[in-house]
């Protein structure tokens, strides 16, 4: 029993940690520009986790296979892509919805993983879709029906590369000895590369900026990135799938309760509402998608899978 208490504290630590992820990149947009924000998290990413890899390593070759490089080099761009929706995205709405609206991914995934070839949903799983995309509208209505805002679409647009995102991990990792660190680092340097140029022309603003600032960067990087990516790889090993997956589920509620709580962000009722019928419609969302699962013949019913993609699919 003190393991499982332990297990499920850090599960909800990580989706604490990335709940809180959206109120402090918000926070650090607000002070430098978007790209430049997310190439300091790629970077002191990185720096923090690729001497762990060296240092580990016994032999030269052990620390990174040409498929963990092949396969790293290419999550690394999907996942940059995500990240880059995503932050634009929190500097142009409130931390609670961008939040909320992400969780879209849990939803998503399935409709894009059986849509490549996994088999189909339940219908009930096209009802939960459905309570989640009315609760898009209530929660982007603010204090009328109206059409997303220019943050909130591109909240919505991450959502959808995200779960492609990690349908991607789920096909490119199955059956393959790939090991989570090397894979992590090798995403991490990539990503830095990839900002780096977009983000030159803003990089003398790291010069003056605040303490405050440079603790949010520090933060998003080893704490919702390195951090969290660990110590979710740690807890996934010792408890299963749907444990894991309730429990890292609870990020839009910790988002929406921080955004709320520290920023003094306010929902109107509508959004309020919105904000429960999402919470609601992915949780009975994951629930279908999961019984459906464990019903399924064959590798359908392999537990590990689901927990390890849903846990895989932040930086």
């Amino acid at each position: 029993m003190p393991d499982t208490r332990r297990t499920d504290l850090v599960l909800l630590l990580v989706a604490l940690v990335w709940g809180s992820s959206y109120l402090a990149a918000k926070t650090a947009t607000d002070a430098v520009p978007v790209l430049v924000v997310l190439f300091a998290r790629y970077l002191v990413s990185a720096l923090a986790i690729v001497p762990v890899v060296l240092a580990t390593a016994r032999r030269r070759r052990d620390r990174w296979t040409r498929e963990e490089l092949r396969v790293g080099l290419l999550l690394g761009v999907t996942q940059a892509a995500v990240l880059v929706l995503e932050t634009y995205g929190v500097a142009r709405t409130s931390a609670a919805n961008a939040g909320l609206l992400i969780s879209l991914t849990l939803v998503l995934t399935p409709l894009l993983d059986r849509a490549g070839g996994r088999g189909g949903v339940p219908p009930r799983f096209y009802l939960a879709a459905g309570l989640c995309m009315v609760a898009v509208g209530l929660l982007t209505a603010g204090h009328g029906l109206r059409a997303p805002g220019a943050g909130d679409a591109l909240i919505l647009a991450a959502a959808v590369v995200r779960a492609g995102h990690v349908v991607l991990v789920g096909r490119l990792t199955a059956g393959r000895s790939l090991r989570p660190l090397q894979l992590t680092s090798v995403q991490m340097v990539v990503g830095t590369g990839l900002c780096l140029v977009p983000a030159a022309g803003g990089l003398p603003s790291l010069a003056h900026a605040t303490a405050g600032t440079w603790g949010q960067l520090v933060y998003l990087a080893l704490f919702c990135s390195v951090f969290a990516f660990l110590a979710q790889t740690w807890a996934i090993q010792r408890t299963s799938a749907g444990r894991a997956s309730l429990l890292l589920g609870t990020e839009p509620v910790w988002a929406a309760a921080i955004g709320i709580g520290l920023a003094g962000e306010r929902f109107t009722f509508l959004a309020a509402l919105g904000a429960t019928l999402m919470v609601a419609g992915t949780y009975w969302g994951q629930a279908i998608e999961r019984a459906h699962r464990a019903a399924a013949p064959g590798p359908e019913r392999d537990d590990a899978r689901p927990a390890r993609v849903v846990a895989g699919n932040r930086a």
